[in-house]
């Protein structure tokens, strides 16, 4: 049947969540490049793969999917590999909890208000980084407590949680303020070190 297919850009936080998931799996995988940012725009080849022209989209055996969500899901049920999902209702609820939450309201705070702002902009919004910086607090502040004892987000066992977290919190702390955020919170300080120290994690950093 082959390899599993990712279409994406290594430089997509998105994209890094599946990667990370096919590699906490064990799973070897085919990364073919998508640049949706690229001045001629989206491959018209690519929106058979996803209709809406964004990364990350999936092919294994045949059978297409796009949105991460639902890859990373996908994968976790139909291969081999340590179980990434929570076996109880609750566990999976929350673990749904968090990762609705980075999307609706960490994403785009932390990854495109705060360092996309810092590094790519010749004038940063200085305004814009102050609301991101706002909206980053809250979104670390109810991580915190909803964070249980032991390793991980969930508590003794690593999920899509972790690894749909990780990606976003490693854009944010390229910058300064970032980093700076983040060392407030010493539980998810360490959680996320213990993440970034990670094979998986190591494998799927994109390379300058």
């Amino acid at each position: 049947m082959g390899k599993p297919i990712v279409y994406g850009a290594e430089y997509s936080v998105y994209v890094r969540i599946v990667r990370l998931v096919l590699a906490e799996k064990g799973i070897d995988y085919e990364l073919v490049p998508v640049d949706v940012f690229a001045a001629e725009g989206v491959p018209a080849w690519y929106f058979e793969h996803h209709p809406f022209g964004r990364i990350p989209a999936f092919c294994y055996d045949g059978f297409r999917l796009f949105e991460t969500n639902a890859i990373a899901r996908y994968i976790d049920e139909a291969f081999e590999g340590p179980a990434l999902q929570p076996a109880d209702a609750r566990g999976r609820a929350r673990m749904g909890q968090i990762i609705g939450m980075l999307d609706a309201y960490g994403y785009r705070a932390m990854v495109w208000d705060v360092a996309v702002e810092r590094l790519e902009k010749a004038e940063p919004d200085s305004a814009l980084i102050a609301g991101g910086l706002a909206q980053a607090e809250t979104v670390l502040k109810v991580l915190r407590s909803l964070k249980p004892q032991g390793p991980w987000l969930l508590g003794d066992q690593l999920t899509l949680a972790d690894l749909h977290a990780a990606p976003i919190i490693a854009y944010f702390v390229k910058v300064t303020q970032g980093r700076d955020l983040l060392a407030r919170f010493a539980d998810i300080r360490d959680w996320y070190t213990r993440v970034a120290d990670r094979a998986s994690f190591t494998r799927t950093e994109k390379v300058a």
